[in-house]
């Protein structure tokens, strides 16, 4: 028996395991602090009720004869795959149902569909990147390259004008730095996929916080991407399914990898439970408005957080097309993450946990409620007042 040796090459801990060490480190010495946590992209806000009674009805279903199922498609049942159709006709997208595969969320899609490339493979990610990413293809033992997204470009990463890949991930609106492309900036990715022979890999789980009005909402909008694309999407920010698990991946049919994935998924998936895609549909169908509004109330704490920062003359990026504002600290992203805590009993994510790319920034996320976001902002504000006037005198700058 060997194992993976590729496993040897990850990091020693993941980011958002060492986050939640460290603060079970912090409660265990002070079990009675209040500690608010904007660290963790986590959702906060309870289900749609419509979409509670959609699974109260689908379980009563399983337990009638006549209403019983067993094994599900491969890709998704059609009342679910027809509502996702009908949602990327509300952004002007044409899908056909046969490129729609229901999945148990995007983290997992994402990284699972790397089992229909060989490891002859280079793959370019962006950097600072959610570090699933990386994970995966280092287990997958692809050589990675990076896309530089910094101040200077606004934490925008875009094509290489030399050098090539043939996977690229792309996520946006952005975790952790909150950007989202244009529809101008996708298709220069497009473009570039089409010249070297790339496939994207696009992460469209936070497409549903999207407002600015050049934004995308998906990779289909541009020309050309149904012939180098495949989407990845989930329930988990847009209806707070992140206990739930359910998300979907569009592959068009044009995509030799179309008939793969649904191979693959046939050998190693049995589907989403049939109670759970109830559930998705509700969000998507009589839930919709719900849905909406869930979105509408993190989006809100965002503007609470860069209302403050815009008042402290902090630089940040995000806030307005994603639920994530990542801010220039200044000092070392895990240095700063420690200080927060102790001050203030508050929790964000230190961005060199992203990326190189990311040390000397931090990620906030806006996944609680109104009234802990307020209370978080209220401790914030003195502390960075306090925190810029000694800042020289007890870290070093990065």
């Amino acid at each position: 028996m060997k194992l993976n040796k590729n496993f040897k090459n990850l990091a020693d801990d993941y980011l958002f395991a060492e986050v939640a060490k460290r603060v079970d480190d912090y409660k265990a010495a002070f079990p009675t602090a209040d500690v608010i946590s904007l660290g963790i992209g986590d959702a906060t806000l309870p289900l749609s009720l419509k979409v509670v009674d959609a699974a109260k009805s689908a379980a009563t279903d399983l337990g009638v004869k006549s209403g019983f199922r067993g094994y599900g498609p491969y890709d998704g049942y059609p009342f679910l795959k027809n509502a996702i159709i009908d949602y990327y006709t509300l952004r002007g997208v044409s899908i056909e149902s046969d490129e729609v595969f229901v999945t148990d969320g995007a983290k997992n899609g994402i990284g699972n569909i790397l089992d229909l490339f060989d490891v002859d493979n280079t793959v370019m990610i962006q950097d600072p990147v959610y570090p699933a990413y990386v994970d995966a293809n280092v287990i997958a033992g692809h050589k990675i390259v990076f896309a530089d997204a910094t101040r200077e470009n606004g934490f925008v990463a875009m094509p290489p004008k030399r050098g090539k890949a043939d996977i690229i991930y792309l996520c946006s609106p952005n975790n952790p730095t909150g950007t989202a492309y244009t529809l101008a900036q996708l298709k220069e990715w497009v473009d570039y996929a089409l010249d070297v022979g790339a496939v994207i890999i696009y992460d469209a789980a936070y497409e549903a916080y999207v407002e600015s009005k050049d934004a995308a909402r998906s990779i289909f909008q541009v020309t050309g991407a149904r012939d180098c694309a495949v989407e990845v999407c989930s329930f988990s920010k847009m209806a707070g399914f992140t206990g739930v698990r359910c998300g979907w991946t569009v592959i068009p049919m044009g995509s030799p990898l179309n008939r793969l994935w649904y191979r693959r998924q046939a050998i190693k998936f049995n589907g989403t439970s049939y109670v759970v895609q109830r559930m998705a549909e509700s969000a998507l169908r009589g839930g919709y408005e719900d849905t909406k509004k869930m979105v509408a109330e993190y989006k809100n704490n965002a503007k609470i957080i860069t209302k403050k920062f815009d008042e402290l003359g902090i630089e940040y990026t995000g806030g307005v097309d994603a639920p994530y504002i990542w801010f220039d600290c200044g000092v070392d992203s895990w240095k700063f993450f420690d200080h927060l805590l102790k001050k203030t009993r508050l929790v964000c994510t230190p961005g060199s946990g992203f990326g190189i790319n990311g040390n000397g920034w931090v990620r906030l996320t806006s996944f609680n409620s109104k009234e802990r976001t307020e209370e978080a902002i209220k401790r914030f504000e003195p502390f960075w007042r306090e925190f810029i006037a000694v800042r020289d005198k007890l870290f070093e700058r990065v």
